[in-house]
């Protein structure tokens, strides 16, 4: 009899976390995840070859993970925080020592079903780790110099090792998603006014510690036609693309920049020049609210949670969707310079996705659990 009733509480108590999954999400990522297969399917010109099949098996994969990371408790996310945040550490330097390369850079770990870039990880988990962090600190300890100095350490340790690598532009969104929980978690607005000061005063210092193709890419995004057929070609056929597609768009793979090959790598961080070339601007605006219903469902999850660790979680996430958002479009339409930033879940990259789902899973527990407090 006891055992039944163990047996009866275990089941009632899974079906009840079922029931508690924020279904306006779910449903918000799995048509995300439609819209980015189709869309793959169409880089693959209409057929299903290899970046189709892989990025549809791996979004499969993914989030079956997120809705099993959701079923854990908000409590086991506090506790490993740190752990977490040292093992991806650990992953950086056996890259740097040991990674595959590609490309000229060594970002990748080789284990053998996946190469997966650590460097991606590391934007959840060191927003997981700072969430910790201030999670038991009062307004007035968050903006002591001893919390400025440990919280900058957290954000400036695995962004130095992933310029190393190197990869400028995951250093600077590894550090906005470490900035933004500083901000949420209440650092007096002067402290980012003055270091905002400080990055315009030594930007041209900056500049000269450059790699060459680090400042090639600065130079075509201030004047892409220095190099048309070179370092411009990307992103002058980028904005043709989008261009292109007008208010309604060419119709699906009915894209003629991507299918006569005129851009390359349309199935990573270019992916939205594809989809924009053919779903026009209201396709485009359809993908954005779906962007913003994901986000503001992310925020909402932060808002009822009784866990200043889960709010702190929810509510940078959100934010950090939203830049990393920001980026990769303003990115492909040449209002900044390339920086490798790939837009969540369209663009194929499993390292990309499996970050972004373990994210959503977190955010999921922070709903199931948001009744639970953490002391």
């Amino acid at each position: 009899m006891y055992l039944h009733n163990r047996l009866n509480n275990k089941s009632n108590n899974f079906f009840q976390k079922i029931r508690d999954l924020d279904f306006v999400l779910l449903i918000s990522i799995l048509s995300l995840g439609f819209i980015s297969f189709a869309t793959m399917y169409s880089t693959d010109g209409g057929q299903l070859l290899f970046h189709t099949k892989s990025h549809f098996v791996k979004f499969i994969i993914f989030t079956i993970l997120m809705l099993i990371i959701s079923f854990f408790n908000i409590r086991l996310w506090f506790s490993f925080s740190y752990v977490f945040y040292l093992v991806v550490i650990l992953m950086l330097i056996w890259t740097i020592n040991f990674g595959v390369t590609a490309s000229g850079s060594q970002r990748w770990i080789n284990l053998y079903f996946i190469n997966i870039q650590p460097s991606e990880l590391m934007k959840i988990f060191i927003i997981l780790c700072l969430a910790k962090y201030f999670h038991r600190k009062r307004l007035e300890n968050v903006n002591s110099f001893y919390s400025i100095i440990v919280s900058t350490i957290i954000i400036f340790l695995p962004m130095s090792l992933v310029i190393i690598q190197p990869d400028l532009g995951t250093s600077i969104l590894i550090s906005i998603s470490g900035i933004l929980v500083m901000w949420f978690a209440g650092l007096n607005h002067k402290y980012f006014f003055y270091s905002f000061l400080m990055s315009l005063l030594s930007f041209p210092f900056i500049i000269s510690f450059l790699k060459p193709y680090q400042k090639l890419r600065v130079l075509t995004f201030l004047n892409p036609d220095r190099d048309p057929l070179g370092a411009g070609y990307q992103i002058i056929q980028s904005k043709i693309a989008v261009g292109s597609g007008g208010l309604f768009g060419k119709g699906f793979l009915k894209g003629t920049q991507s299918y006569l090959e005129f851009l390359p790598e349309k199935h990573t961080d270019f992916i939205f020049t594809l989809f924009s070339e053919e779903f026009g601007f209201i396709g485009s605006v359809l993908l954005l609210l779906l962007y913003a219903i994901i986000i503001y469902r992310v925020i909402k999850i932060g808002a009822i949670s009784r866990s200043y660790f889960a709010k702190l979680f929810c509510y940078s996430y959100g934010a950090s969707l939203f830049v990393y958002i920001i980026i990769n479009m303003s990115m492909v339409l040449g209002l900044l310079p390339i920086v490798g930033s790939p837009l969540p879940i369209m663009s194929y990259g499993g390292s990309s996705m499996l970050a972004t789902m373990i994210g959503f899973g977190i955010v999921m527990s922070a709903k199931i659990h948001s009744k639970q407090s953490i002391a």
